[in-house]
C-alpha cells in the first residue's frame, strides 16, 4: 500500500469499488515509491469517455531535474468500457462522485481504488463518529472486564 485516503469513508458513503490502473510518468512512480503522494483533495473525473485522477498530489522526485512532472497534473485511469459505461450512468445520478481510497502496487504496476460514493450530510458524519465512539467504549470494558478474572 502507498497511500489511503482516510478522509473518504468520513465524508462519503462508498457504494461500490473499481480497482483502475493509472498512466503515470517515470519520475512520478520513484515518487510513489518513497510514499510522496497525498489524496485528501482528489477525485474522479468522466470526460470523453475517459477518466480522469484531478488533483492528487505526487510531489516531484529530487533526482529527477528538469525531467519532473508538475504535482497536481490530470492523470487518466484505465478502466475496461464496460466498467466507464457503467460509472457514467452512475456518476450522472443525483449525488455521486468518484473518488480515491488508496493508492497500491500489483506486480510492480501503480493501481488505484476508486469509490463511486455519495456524500455524508453534517448529521450522518456526527451519527458515525457516535456510533464509532461507543463501540470503542465498549470495546474497551470488555477488555477491562476480562483482564479483572
Amino acid at each position: 500500500m502507498i497511500c489511503q485516503n482516510k478522509k473518504a469513508f468520513h465524508n462519503y458513503f462508498v457504494e461500490e469499488t473499481y480497482q483502475a490502473g493509472i498512466s503515470l510518468w517515470g519520475s512520478e512512480v520513484k515518487s510513489l515509491r518513497d510514499g510522496r503522494v497525498n489524496l485528501g483533495d482528489s477525485y474522479g473525473d468522466i470526460k470523453r469517455g475517459e477518466v480522469f485522477l484531478v488533483d492528487a498530489h505526487i510531489s516531484p522526485y529530487p533526482q529527477a531535474n528538469r525531467l519532473n512532472h508538475d504535482p497536481l497534473r490530470t492523470r487518466k485511469l484505465l478502466l475496461h468500457k464496460r466498467e466507464i459505461k457503467r460509472l457514467i450512468g452512475k456518476v450522472e445520478q443525483k449525488g455521486y462522485t468518484l473518488i480515491p481510497l488508496k493508492l497500491y502496487f500489483v506486480e510492480g504496476k501503480v493501481k488505484v481504488d476508486l469509490g463511486l460514493a455519495k456524500g455524508k450530510k453534517l448529521f450522518d458524519k456526527r451519527e458515525a463518529l457516535k456510533k464509532k465512539t461507543m463501540e470503542r467504549e465498549m470495546e474497551r470494558g470488555r477488555k477491562g472486564f476480562d483482564g479483572d478474572r
